[in-house]
């Protein structure tokens, strides 16, 4: 791992990353509930949602991190999403499904 990410070359450890790691965890951790529900509003099924939310946040994290070596969270954007419920869905009244379909 240390030769990996140069740890060294950066002036780190494995163990600050540890910590630096489960801080940012901890800090984005409200998007997990919040996320799903302001989405359930839409009509989606809140337990979907709760499920796919850290799957992707994680699988998406993991990805920036091995393959392009940058130490980023990458998690739903909660500004796409409240647009996407209040004003897509809610607002004009366009069905959820419908408004995920792209064609």
């Amino acid at each position: 791992m240390k030769h990996f990410f140069d740890l060294a070359q950066n002036n780190t450890s494995c163990r600050t990353e540890t910590l630096a790691g489960i801080t940012t965890f901890l800090t984005t951790m409200y998007i997990v509930v919040v996320n799903p529900a302001i989405l359930c509003q839409t009509g989606m099924p809140f337990n979907g949602v709760l499920t796919a939310t850290p799957l992707v946040t994680a699988f998406s994290s993991i990805a920036m991190g091995l393959y392009a070596n940058n130490p980023i969270v990458l998690a739903p954007g909660m500004g796409i999403n409240a647009f996407f419920t209040y004003t897509v869905v809610l607002g004009m009244g366009v069905r959820w499904e419908t408004s995920l379909v792209d064609k």
